[in-house]
């Protein structure tokens, strides 16, 4: 503050008006010591005029600081749609190729990544704390004499660490609708680089809890006399997870993205009546626009 001030001052006013050379005659060289002397004044302006000058310089030629963890108030990441592989383990269904659209991107605080989607509230670590919601479509409609599913509402926190060491997703949710259960999920992806291609593999491991699979999973004493299935109730089971990302950069910035996903389902889920195999697989292909 005290070198704004000074710099914010009119040089001008240091230099009585009417100064010349007859003044400098009519006045001995040893007032000079004065600090009211006109060529004292003169000086003292030239000094701080030199000094703000190369503060202002010294502030200009400092590398800016760049925050990799700020808020920007535009889209950042993709965008576009694509083919989505959706297996529908349940009762002997087919699995479903549907196009939907695809979104990994971040906006001010609202971020999407695939299905997953919320708002970062406070800074942690090497990302933040956030609130998020998951889509997901785990129900199905009442037939062969079991009843209805209702489709999850998974709300909850969680967290998306960027590291040296790779990107780190840690969410924990509670399904708001009927089952009342809560599922976990720890993610690590790592990156590598080669040209236009970017590759991810993923290693991770879900928890699903007893009331959760139970609700989807589970047979009921009174479904299991309509439907023929056997009764069944659910606990909770871990899940692991190995998945490949990849993106290849096509013309401008228009991209390819791919991703695959395995599940292996602990056995308090696969071994329900209603699961049709161990091992549940999503996939898709969609091209979007990078936006930086």
């Amino acid at each position: 503050m005290r070198w704004r001030s000074a710099c914010a001052t009119n040089p001008e006013t240091f230099v009585p008006s009417g100064y010349n050379n007859a003044l400098w005659q009519a006045h001995p060289v040893a007032a000079v010591d004065d600090p009211h002397h006109p060529i004292m004044k003169t000086a003292i302006t030239l000094a701080l005029s030199l000094l703000c000058a190369t503060s202002a310089m010294a502030q200009q030629a400092a590398p800016a600081t760049t925050d990799s963890l700020a808020l920007q108030d535009r889209i950042v990441g993709d965008l576009g749609a694509g083919v989505f592989h959706l297996e529908r383990n349940v009762l002997g269904k087919s699995d479903q190729n549907k196009v939907l659209p695809y979104a990994y991107f971040d906006y001010g605080r609202f971020f999407a990544r695939l299905d997953t989607f919320g708002v970062k509230a406070a800074r942690i670590g090497a990302g933040y704390l956030e609130f998020a919601a998951r889509a997901s479509f785990d129900g199905f409609d009442a037939e062969r004499g079991l009843q209805r599913r209702s489709n999850p509402v998974p709300l909850g926190i969680g967290t998306y660490q960027e590291t040296r060491y790779g990107a780190f997703f840690l969410n924990a949710f509670y399904d708001v609708n009927a089952s009342h259960g809560s599922l976990f999920e720890a993610i690590y992806a790592a990156q590598f680089e080669s040209g236009p291609f970017n590759v991810y593999p993923q290693l991770g491991v879900e928890r699903r809890s007893a009331r959760y699979n139970n609700y989807f999973l589970g047979v009921s004493t009174n479904e299991s006399a309509a439907s023929g299935f056997r009764q069944y109730r659910a606990g909770a089971s871990t899940n692991p997870i190995l998945g490949l990302s990849a993106d290849v950069a096509l013309a401008d910035n228009w991209r390819l993205n791919l991703t695959w996903r395995r599940k292996w389902l602990g056995s308090a889920a696969s071994d329900s009546p209603l699961v049709n195999h161990k091992i549940e697989d999503m996939g898709l292909v969609a091209v979007s626009y990078h936006f930086k």
